[in-house]
């Protein structure tokens, strides 16, 4: 056999990787998400997707938009069907908008805070203050101190879940910055990165899987039902317009079929010679002759 043969043989012989995948959806994690489809992948297989990581715009998340610079960073954990679980690990800030915040007149202050929330996730924030004008080092160092605080007092005394929900929110930036605007005032405070480092404890809160998916189909028929239900609306009101203009179109009809029995039942012998003439020369008749011959030809 050719060289060229063989090959095109061993290509046919060879498995479609393609064939073989299937489509998985990708879900938020349970808490504060509800297990929201947040995407769709590719894989083989159920265990090829484990650890695989998944990342979007904060806007695209939960649709604010003053949140357009904020990637979140999920990792699948757990394929349930056709249903690939994730966990947050973290979310980072882009760098064209912390360039963005810094000037030449301004003073820049940041740090990396390691802490363990209440349920026992080791977690990593890196907070960054903008002030609005130069400081010292001895002020930057009080700053970052204060901060410092009051990161690790809020952490360390809540959930995970809670910890995610204050920096998706601002929550824990209006924090900070209310605490350091006492040492010296800033211009703007974020975190431009966390990053979750080691799990802890698990908490179950929130609606199950399956009552999601119950919750999705029921709206799904909800939408479907209204749709038809938009859908016969139209057609009625369709049947309606056409069944009003073929009321028209026959009252038109008998209109134009009474007048045309008006103009037979017309009682020429009453009519004048000049009015005989007129309705013959309407009609493209000869106008000549008595009137016994006018009304004759009128008659015709």
């Amino acid at each position: 056999m050719a060289k060229g043969a063989s090959a095109r043989a061993a290509a046919r012989r060879q498995k479609d990787k393609w064939k073989a995948k299937r489509w998985y959806s990708i879900r938020a994690p349970r808490n504060p998400w509800s297990f929201k489809v947040i995407g769709e992948t590719l894989a083989e297989e159920e265990g090829m997707l484990v650890g695989r990581p998944y990342e979007m715009m904060q806007n695209e998340l939960d649709g604010d938009f003053s949140k357009m610079h904020v990637k979140i960073k999920f990792r699948i954990k757990e394929v349930v069907g056709n249903d690939a679980l994730t966990e947050f690990v973290g979310h980072d800030v882009q760098k064209d908008h912390v360039r963005r915040q810094i000037r030449r007149d301004r003073g820049k202050i940041d740090d990396t805070i390691d802490v363990v929330t209440d349920d026992g996730y080791f977690i990593r924030i890196k907070p960054f203050m903008v002030t609005r004008s130069r400081i010292k080092g001895s002020q930057k160092q009080e700053t970052r101190t204060v901060a410092r605080n009051v990161v690790i007092k809020f952490c360390s005394s809540a959930t995970w879940i809670a910890v995610q929900k204050a920096l998706m929110d601002g929550s824990l930036e209006e924090s900070v910055s209310e605490a350091v605007s006492k040492v010296q005032p800033v211009r703007s405070v974020f975190f431009r990165r966390s990053q979750l480092i080691q799990d802890g404890v698990v908490i179950d809160d929130g609606p199950t899987l399956e009552e999601i998916k119950a919750e999705e189909k029921a709206t799904k028929e909800a939408a479907t039902k209204e749709s038809e239900e938009i859908q016969s609306v139209e057609e009625v009101s369709e049947i309606n317009e056409d069944a009003i203009v073929d009321e028209e179109i026959v009252e038109e009809d008998v209109g134009e079929s009474q007048d045309s029995e008006q103009e037979d039942e017309l009682d020429y012998e009453s009519m004048t010679v000049p009015q005989l003439k007129a309705l013959l020369k309407e009609a493209g008749k000869p106008v000549s002759g008595k009137k016994a011959d006018l009304i004759a030809r009128l008659s015709e």
